[in-house]
């Protein structure tokens, strides 16, 4: 999106659901931070605890003295999750999540185990861990990675069946120490059946697989539940990563929670007791941990999957009449809670025109054609209606409809009344105004 001029305004500040630029224009933002602002921007509780944390000169983060902030968060963590999730450690980023909880898997199974089995859709990060377990349009090139990766069919049970078999040793037994996967893939719009997610538990458990649910995106009540995994009764998994609006969209700060006795198994003895706690400086770093903490009391308190399932009562049936409405311009409609996908498309004659539109050395990717058509729909909600949304890198790249959950009817309503104005304009037209603005500005 860039690459097409945006965000280069500069931001004065920022508040609730919106941003100011320095001219004085008001922007509604609805891409919820790509799952960061879940609070808004800059909530006064979360400003008000960090302001407390610096006025009475706490103590961040020190190896060898007793945190009570990180203490409190761990409890914390412990009382919103089911099961005996219990046992916390607390990185930077989301992507060093998911790669301490596949750590975790393995010294589990003590080594003896070499095979992580990870969906063809999945996403975990960039790094060169979390990367090689990305199942993603932008792992186009091969850096190395963590060995053992296998890639099962997301959502398909009998392909991770397949996948755990072909993992067998010569003397029959299991080869797989972790399965990775995301209930809820927000870069794709898709989720995992009921069906599906116990199947996974079942087979995991029967085997000694590590269950690991990525919920970096979607936790804290996004989807309409405080996590997406808590809708379905008794499901569990081993591990569990969290981080974006972990952190109230002002602290960097990322966790995975495991299951007491596979953490017990793998680090609770002197030996092995600082495997794992020494890969981060900044681990729980004092400021950061005080903010999540107010971050989970402020979804807690105010409700945040019950805000999310009062924004679906309006962008579902709203979304869904606008499809009616121009079947030319919208192919599908995917969501839960305050996070859906609107698949747009042009048929044949408008991908033509975008290609006929677009400098060769610019249309390689598959998707761009589709890229361009979002973006200019994008364009066109920024430029006459004040409103931020973006398009997803993963996937068939739907335009991500994701507001805050501290967002009210109004916004909501506004957009719905501004996305409708936008495709009565006709995709043919947005389009070719659009492309002509980015050669003009590229020449």
């Amino acid at each position: 999106m860039t690459s097409f001029g945006f965000g280069r305004e500069l931001i004065d500040r920022a508040e609730g659901a919106y941003l100011y630029t320095r001219e004085g224009r008001q922007i509604l933002d609805f891409t919820g931070g790509v799952g960061v602002l879940n609070h808004g921007h800059n909530h006064p509780r979360l400003l008000a605890a960090r302001r407390r944390f610096q006025e009475r000169h706490r103590m961040e983060v020190h190896k060898t003295i007793f945190s009570p902030y990180i203490a409190a968060l761990s409890h914390n963590l412990a009382q919103v999750l089911p099961g005996d999730l219990n046992m916390s450690f607390f990185p930077n980023s989301g992507a060093e999540a998911v790669e301490g909880a596949v750590k975790l898997a393995y010294k589990y199974h003590g080594g003896q185990r070499g095979t992580v089995l990870r969906a063809d859709i999945a996403f975990h990060g960039k790094l060169l861990g979390s990367g090689g377990l990305t199942g993603s349009a932008q792992a186009h090139f091969a850096f190395p990675t963590i060995p053992g990766i296998r890639t099962f069919t997301y959502g398909d049970l009998e392909s991770v069946r397949e996948a755990v078999a072909s993992s067998r040793r010569t003397d029959g037994s299991c080869d797989v120490y972790a399965l990775l996967i995301e209930p809820f893939s927000a870069s794709t719009m898709q989720w995992c059946s009921p069906e599906f997610l116990y199947g996974l538990r079942e087979l995991c458990t029967a085997e000694k697989i590590i269950l690991i649910f990525d919920e970096i995106y979607t936790g804290w009540g996004k989807t309409g539940t405080m996590f997406y995994f808590m809708r379905h009764q008794d499901l569990v998994p081993d591990i569990l990563t969290t981080s974006k609006s972990f952190g109230g969209g002002k602290s960097s700060i990322s966790a995975f929670v495991a299951r007491d006795a596979v953490f017990r198994k793998a680090y609770d003895n002197m030996k092995d007791a600082l495997l794992q706690s020494t890969s981060t400086t900044y681990y729980g770093f004092g400021e950061e941990t005080a903010t999540a903490i107010e971050a989970i009391s402020i979804a807690v308190e105010d409700d945040y999957p019950g805000r999310a399932r009062q924004i679906e009562r309006l962008l579902a049936p709203g979304l869904a009449r606008i499809q009616k409405a121009h079947p030319e311009a919208i192919a599908d409609v995917r969501g839960s809670g305050a996070l859906f996908g609107v698949f747009l498309c042009g048929g044949p004659r408008l991908l033509d025109l975008a290609g006929k539109l677009l400098p060769v050395s610019v249309a390689r990717d598959p998707l761009f054609r589709t890229k361009v058509i979002t973006s200019a729909v994008i364009d066109a909600l920024h430029r006459e209606h004040g409103i931020y949304t973006y398009y997803t890198l993963n996937g068939l790249s739907p335009l991500a409809i994701s507001p805050p959950l501290i967002a009210g009817d109004t916004e909501i309503e506004y957009f719905l009344s501004a996305f409708e104005q936008v495709l009565e304009v006709g995709m043919p037209k947005l389009l070719t105004r659009f492309v002509r603005e980015q050669v003009s500005r590229l020449w």
